[in-house]
């Protein structure tokens, strides 16, 4: 089985991250679970003090993830944006949101960001 991708870190310190063992914990499931989520591009890991992790904002207030964002990195998958690029984009101010589009995806504006990254994210 391959390894499980995972981006450099291109978030600011201040957002968490939670290390794999911790995300599988989280969502009831064993890790390797969770790095077949990664690769099935349900979820996006990134490397921060060389420890695999995932943003803590990907995640609702119940523990699951956050119900629009698998189907937003598919739609950015397809349109060939990589891993680092699809983070750099979720976690960009965007004043006509306003705010970030992972925070968007917590609210009524998740379609919203759904229909800018299958329009053209960049």
């Amino acid at each position: 089985m391959s390894a499980f991708p995972c981006s450099d870190d291109v978030l600011p310190q201040s957002e968490a991250v939670i290390p794999l063992p911790e995300v599988a914990d989280k969502l009831g499931l064993v890790v390797t679970r969770v790095h077949q989520m990664l690769r099935d591009h349900q979820l996006l890991a990134l490397r921060r003090d060389g420890v695999a992790g995932v943003p803590e904002r990907f995640f609702d207030d119940t523990g699951a993830i956050v119900k629009s964002l698998p189907g937003l990195i598919t739609v950015m998958k397809d349109a060939k944006y990589t891993d680092q690029e699809i983070l750099e984009w979720i976690f960009t101010d965007d004043e006509s949101l306003p705010g970030k589009p992972v925070d968007a995806l917590h609210g009524p504006l998740a379609r919203e960001v759904l229909r800018r990254a299958a329009a053209e994210p960049f």
